[in-house]
């Protein structure tokens, strides 16, 4: 669905001027400040009955966008004076200055989206905006949930919920005293991180969520910006939730922190010498079946027994392959980076795991692998080498880096098989994991 914005962008020349040419006088001077017909599909309220609407997004998305047309919709009437859907309403950021700068005197913000004849007026003093028809919104900071005792609304905005100090008891709040109307409503705007009150607010059934990347929105952003985020973040878990606005969800008692696999990403110049392919491969092969973990892996020891480091160099995971479709993967993994062994666990085909393999390369290097402990207990050794800084990432692993961070030492809580992990210890422990699963070189 594109919006009047995007039809503008890619119409011929005749069809716009047609188009601006059958409005009138008082059309031409309201189109600017019909959000309708320039908003992306992502900053409009979805319908339904909803108590809360999350727009969660990549910086520069269009969230705050998104917000401030929210409250000009629920506040404003058919003129200046007539009564809109919300009279008292919360405006919620980390701290009272963000509140005003971004939400209400920002680019995108309240006033600069306000046509001249409905802006709401700003009180400094009392830290609110109002509004010629009697409509108030008030300012809140999330650094004092205590000031949202009492006060109660019938509407609010909530800015960067993921970034505020204080989230939970700061939601709570806002919840007592969102108690006004017939039927309240609030609306969150953020990029997403792994915070607790935001993924229960994500589960609620009354929730609503819209999503877009910052790539939705590059008409409004600076070309150098998405050039230099881009490359600076692209195919990272940073880039994933920064840039493409989504989830990332870090366990409970994870094994793998994003610390530790932001770290990894720095480490990303290790120049590794020999080189492993490991498969973790699925039991079956259609497009519901777990995922062939295919993981590329590389070691350097330059530095000596006491000094080695891995770079992890590829995922070429698959969903969907059959047996013959991921042993050409693999091989072809192979060949691509010069690797002289392939890993292949074979608790679930046995002895045809390896025949496969070798009806298409005779002659290949296989070292079968069966696990006898379960999986936490495997990535235990593993996670350990990368806290001690001996494993580097390559870009691009942003699907393998997610299922790290939800192994933990309770078990895998994702969804699935955790194929691409697998995978991955299965080669860091054929070219790292010494006697008694303790870090160390194996001897080969």
């Amino acid at each position: 669905m594109k919006s009047g914005a995007a039809w503008l962008a890619c119409a011929p020349q005749p069809e716009i001027e047609a188009f601006l040419a059958g409005l009138s006088e008082n059309a031409l001077l309201a189109l600017p400040w019909i959000f309708d017909f320039w908003a992306l599909p992502h900053q409009l309220p979805p319908e339904g009955a909803w108590k809360t609407w999350v727009v969660m997004g990549g910086r520069g998305a269009g969230k705050t966008r998104a917000g401030a047309e929210w409250v000009r919709h629920m506040v404003e009437g058919g003129t200046p004076e007539a009564p809109g859907q919300a009279r008292r309403l919360a405006l919620v950021a980390e701290t009272l200055e963000q509140a005003r700068e971004v939400m209400v005197l920002g680019e995108s913000g309240i006033l600069a989206c306000s046509p001249p004849d409905r802006r709401p007026k700003w009180n400094a003093t009392r830290n609110c905006l109002e509004w010629q028809n009697g409509a108030v919104a008030q300012l809140f900071s999330a650094h004092d949930p205590e000031r949202l005792r009492g006060p109660q609304f019938d509407a609010a905005w909530a800015d960067e919920l993921a970034k505020w100090p204080k989230a939970a008891q700061t939601w709570e709040q806002l919840q007592f005293g969102l108690r006004l109307g017939s039927h309240p409503q609030q609306m969150v705007t953020t990029t997403p991180r792994n915070l607790a009150v935001l993924k229960a607010i994500l589960a609620n059934p009354s929730t609503v969520i819209t999503h877009a990347p910052t790539e939705a929105n590059r008409a409004w952003l600076a070309a150098s910006f998405l050039e230099e985020i881009g490359a600076r973040y692209g195919g990272t878990t940073t880039g994933r939730q920064e840039m493409e606005g989504l989830l990332i969800e870090e366990e409970e008692g994870a094994l793998w922190s994003r610390a530790m696999i932001e770290a990894a990403g720095a480490l990303a110049d290790i120049r590794p010498g020999r080189v492993v392919v490991a498969v973790d491969p699925p039991v079956t092969a259609h497009k519901r079946s777990d995922e062939c973990g295919i993981v590329v892996v590389g070691l350097d020891r330059r530095g000596g027994a006491k000094d080695w480091r891995a770079l992890v160099l590829a995922d070429r995971s698959l969903r969907g392959a059959s047996p013959d479709g991921w042993a050409r993967a693999a091989l072809a993994a192979m060949s691509e980076f010069g690797a002289d062994r392939l890993v292949v666990e074979v608790n679930q085909g046995g002895d045809l795991v390896a025949s496969v393999v070798r009806q298409i390369d005779p002659v290949v290097p296989i070292r079968e692998v069966r696990a006898m402990r379960g999986k936490m207990l495997r990535a235990e050794p593993v996670a350990a080498l990368y806290e001690q800084g001996r494993v580097g990432h390559v870009r691009g692993l942003a699907a393998l880096e997610a299922q790290m961070l939800q192994m933990t030492r309770a078990g895998w809580q994702g969804q699935g098989s955790p194929d691409r992990l697998d995978a991955l210890v299965w080669a860091m422990t054929e070219l790292m994991a010494g006697p008694g699963g303790q870090p160390g070189l194996r001897s080969l």
